[in-house]
């Protein structure tokens, strides 16, 4: 097989691309041998393939050249690095292409396999050598055929402020000829004015390339004054981008803040993400300044707004912005604390949302009147696979309002139901919906609603029938004790083939049922951590539950917050004969 190269546009190159040439004239030779008479497979190389690759990339780029001897040459470690970064960018890229084509033969996955290589590998040529914390803020992503993102992200490095000479060398890829930069992170850097007058040019000029930005938390610890004129700067130059994502979180600077950036806002009618969150947000008007800027959310998916401590006003103009949205599939409004009245005003206009996939209106304090609104404003939303209505208080009768809604999403996979205030007979609704009708529940979270032993039947039953799909069991905070924890650890002994964590902190447990619980997941297959910290386990049951986990203690959660038995109100022991039966088959 031969790969063309232009070797005269790409001298320094040569020899890695030899190499590659070479890894696949002998590529799995032991494989292809017995099937010569048959169609060759090129694609995926080995693993010692892609290592070769990796070592002779080191050796370009440790090699001096005439573009070496222009940018400098690359220390040993240094080349290491970016060598393994370059090989891990250029195979994801070309596996993606080989995924569409799995028919083929896998010479194109080869063809922009090295393609990949040699573009990142001049990139890195001409970037020349960095100091060490630089190295940390500059990552390859794969270059990837037309319809394919390519991050500049310099948000990995460590925090900290950009001076206007950091600035022209960290930007500095940006400026090359031909980049294909489409998405851009700027976040966990903070620019000031000096930084901001170099950026805002380089900017200006992917007019027309970038379609993603991500300037969330780029202005922190400047003062108010500065921060805002270095938004504004950074909205003229990116004024007219045809947009598909926008984050501006984390700026923490409310109303005004948001109006830094009008020029770029008003610009956009293409935005399919937008990211608000901990904006310091005055009561309504940001929300408000929002809705008045951007023209059009017509494509909008993703939607987040996020500890905006904002009210029954805020809600209202947020709810506009909602039903101006009809394809939305990601929303998120979350500590924003609208109380009842706003809650009710965004129940109406989730209504018309028909298409969402992803909810959370966590830390609202809905209440029940809102929480019965919801409930029945969420059953046009049939397609919901993840839902967070944690610390909302809805009481027993929103509850089980909500448990009709719940029978209605049959795609659920992830369901968060904290500190509603449920007590039993709204949590046993919901659980028994659950049970009938969510086949591919993943992760269930009913924590801190005082839930008692009358209700252990019930959640036994329930995680049996979901025992398939269950991979997260959350109930913390309750009232379940002992007899709730036998009753949960016997339903526990089922195969469950994908469960990694179950969570029965603080909730009244004594020594018994910590043992039956620590014996029914310690031999699971996948199993990750039993969290039964801040219980009433006696010294004695600890050294029992330890002694279960010798073999893999890094599946018991700590046990710091144990409160041990003699604080235990009650005082007595669970008397169980199952638990006695159970350590007697032990025994033997």
């Amino acid at each position: 097989m031969f790969i063309g190269f232009n070797m005269e546009q790409k001298p320094d190159l040569y020899c890695s691309f030899k190499t590659l040439h070479y890894c696949y004239v002998f590529f799995d030779m032991d494989s292809t041998a017995q099937n010569r008479f048959h169609s060759i497979k090129l694609w995926p190389p080995s693993q010692g393939t892609r290592q070769i690759l990796v070592e002779r990339i080191t050796i370009t780029l440790t090699t001096p050249s005439i573009l070496s001897r222009k940018y400098g040459l690359l220390s040993k470690e240094e080349a290491q690095e970016d060598a393994k970064r370059i090989e891990a960018a250029a195979f994801e890229t070309a596996n993606q292409h080989f995924e569409k084509e799995p028919d083929g033969d896998g010479g194109s996955a080869v063809q922009l396999y090295a393609k990949q290589s040699s573009t990142l590998i001049t990139e890195a040529v001409k970037r020349g050598p960095r100091v060490k914390q630089e190295q940390e803020e500059i990552t390859f992503e794969p270059i990837a055929p037309e319809n394919k993102k390519v991050v500049f992200d310099i948000s990995k490095g460590k925090r900290g402020f950009i001076d206007a000479d950091e600035a022209k060398d960290l930007l500095k890829p940006l400026q090359e000829p031909g980049n294909k930069y489409t998405k851009i992170c700027f976040s966990n850097r903070s620019f000031g004015l000096d930084a901001a007058r170099i950026a805002a040019p380089i900017l200006a000029s992917l007019k027309g390339q970038l379609t993603e930005v991500d300037l969330s938390d780029f202005v922190a610890g400047r003062p108010e004054d500065e921060a805002l004129e270095v938004m504004k700067m950074f909205s003229a130059a990116l004024k007219g981008f045809d947009l598909r994502y926008l984050d501006i979180s984390d700026n923490a600077l409310g109303e005004k803040g948001v109006r830094a950036f009008s020029e770029l806002l008003s610009s956009q009618s293409n935005l399919e993400e937008l990211y608000l969150k901990n904006y310091c947000i005055s009561p309504e008007q940001a929300p408000k300044a929002v809705v008045e800027l951007i023209p059009s959310t017509q494509k909008l998916k993703i939607l987040h707004f996020q500890n905006y401590r904002t009210s029954y006003e805020g809600a209202i103009v947020i709810s506009e912005l909602l039903k101006k949205s009809p394809i939305l599939e990601d929303f998120r409004c979350s500590a924003t604390w609208v109380c009842s009245e706003g809650g009710i005003a965004l129940s109406e206009a989730l209504a018309t949302c028909t298409g969402l996939k992803k909810l959370d209106l966590s830390l609202n304090n809905f209440g029940v009147e809102a929480g019965i609104a919801l409930s029945e404003a969420l059953a046009t939303c049939t397609g919901l696979k993840k839902l967070n209505l944690s610390f909302n208080e809805f009481g027993v009768e929103a509850g089980i309002a909500l448990s009709k809604t719940i029978s209605l999403l049959t795609n659920v996979t992830e369901i968060y139901l904290s500190y509603l205030n449920l007590k039993n007979e709204g949590s046993l609704a919901l659980v028994n919906a659950l049970k009938d009708s969510a086949k591919f529940l993943e992760v269930v979270e009913l924590a801190v609603n005082g839930i008692t032993a009358e209700a252990a039947s019930g959640l036994a039953e329930f995680i049996v029938a979901r025992k398939e799909s269950l991979v997260k069991i959350l109930l913390s905070e309750n009232e379940l004790k002992d007899e709730s924890a036998i009753k949960i650890a016997k339903a526990l002994e089922e195969d469950f083939p994908r469960l990694t964590e179950v969570d029965l902190s603080f909730n009244m447990i004594r020594r018994a049922g910590a043992k039956v619980l620590a014996q029914a997941v310690v031999s699971k297959p996948g199993f990750k951590v039993l969290n039964i910290n801040g219980n009433y386990i006696s010294d004695e049951g600890v050294e029992d539950v330890i002694e279960i986990f010798k073999n893999s203690p890094d599946l018991l959660g700590p046990l710091d917050d144990n409160l041990g038995d003699n604080n235990d109100p009650e005082g007595e022991e669970f008397d169980n004969e199952d638990e006695d039966a159970d350590e007697d088959k032990q025994d033997e």
